[in-house]
């Protein structure tokens, strides 16, 4: 193999006649690196590029961003999902006015410190936004390397981690993080990908030793396919005197502090419409009837299909106040409000469908008890 400043030298001028025209990259400004890596996990470019645009526009700066409630701050995140991720925005950014006078450390060590941020994204900040000489390994580097270094490990696994970031170390131009580290994962995105990669574009090609032994198709070697679980749930509508009702998660829950309408899994033997009733008793003590179907959505998360039975209900006792058993607070609304309250993406699918379909205009505007 060539000497590593020869493939440096390849992958920089690769990158810098490549490289996308990204928000963030206008100014490499911390904060914004900060974000745009916050978001870019577990969600795919395209997607990033939208919501950031509008995160920048509602939060600006990380002061505005320290000032905002956390129903606020999961509105702006909703639909790109794993909120914690959101959680932890807010708390760095609190963190970082009360003790960094509202600035991102530029060290490692520092940046490890904060919420939500691990060694990959410390790295990222500290070498994109600082061009500090920080090592830095994603899936897309991971990926690069056990096929340009030919690593016979399962992708993963604790020792081809171990060597995967001693290999981003070693290679690691002094002064050029910035541009080299996102080359490395540009490349990734481009040109080295999972399936179908064009190595006649890429340009560690000659330096490739996967590629010289005929083994891009086997690395990296994968890890066991995980099995996608499927989930029956149910949830129901509830429309009083021309409200709506909602209830926000626990905080502690999954999809925590999100507002959601009453539901859950089927059990045994029950159909959609009994677990509806039993849900919204066993969450609110309510008495419910069921006055029609709405629609039937189907959401994925890590590992699971969710399949969500949508109804109509109306309440079937006097009017009352619930009494909370699986939420933090409730609210009665109109269907116009709900665009204001951040929703799980099955709720928010079902939101949509109602608005789309116009349900509610053919509704009754206040319910008989």
């Amino acid at each position: 193999m060539s000497t590593p400043n020869t493939l440096q030298q390849a992958l920089l001028d690769w990158f810098d006649k490549n490289q996308r025209d990204l928000p963030w990259r206008s100014s490499y400004t911390p904060y914004q690196i900060w974000i745009s890596e916050i978001m870019l996990q577990q969600t795919q470019m395209d997607r990033v590029t939208v919501f950031f645009s509008r995160w920048m526009n509602t939060f600006p700066d990380i002061a505005t961003l320290a000032m905002a409630s956390e129903d606020q701050i999961l509105k702006c995140w909703e639909g790109l999902g794993y909120y914690s991720r959101a959680r932890n925005i807010l708390k760095t950014a609190q963190i970082l006015v009360e003790r960094h006078e509202g600035r991102i450390p530029s060290s490692r060590k520092e940046l490890l410190k904060l919420p939500g941020i691990g060694p990959y994204t410390a790295g990222a900040i500290a070498s994109i936004s600082f061009n500090r000489d920080v090592p830095v390994v994603d899936a897309n580097i991971e990926r690069i390397f056990a096929r340009l270094f030919n690593i016979d490990l399962i992708s993963g696994s604790p020792e081809a981690k171990r060597i995967h970031w001693q290999k981003a170390e070693t290679l690691l131009p002094p002064k050029q993080a910035r541009n080299f580290n996102q080359g490395l994962m540009e490349l990734g995105a481009l040109i080295c990908r999972p399936k179908k990669p064009d190595c006649s574009l890429c340009p560690l090609a000659p330096y490739c030793l996967a590629l010289k032994h005929d083994l891009i198709p086997e690395r990296p070697i994968p890890k066991k396919s995980t099995k996608i679980l499927p989930i029956e749930m149910a949830t129901g509508v509830l429309l009083h005197n021309g409200q709506l009702f909602i209830q926000q998660r626990l905080e502690d829950d999954v999809w925590g502090s999100l507002w959601e309408f009453p539901g859950g899994r089927l059990k045994l033997g029950e159909t959609p419409e009994q677990t509806v009733v039993r849900e919204f008793f066993e969450e609110t003590e309510f008495k419910i009837e069921i006055d029609s179907k709405i629609t039937t959505t189907i959401h994925h998360f890590t590992r699971y299909k969710v399949t969500l039975h949508c109804f109509l209900v109306t309440l079937a006792q006097q009017d009352s106040d619930p009494v909370l058993h699986a939420a933090q607070e409730f609210k009665w609304i109109p269907f116009t409000a709900l665009a204001s309250h951040a929703f799980p993406a099955g709720h928010r699918k079902l939101i949509n469908h109602m608005e789309e379909s116009g349900f509610f205009l053919n509704q009754s505007p206040c319910k008989p008890d």
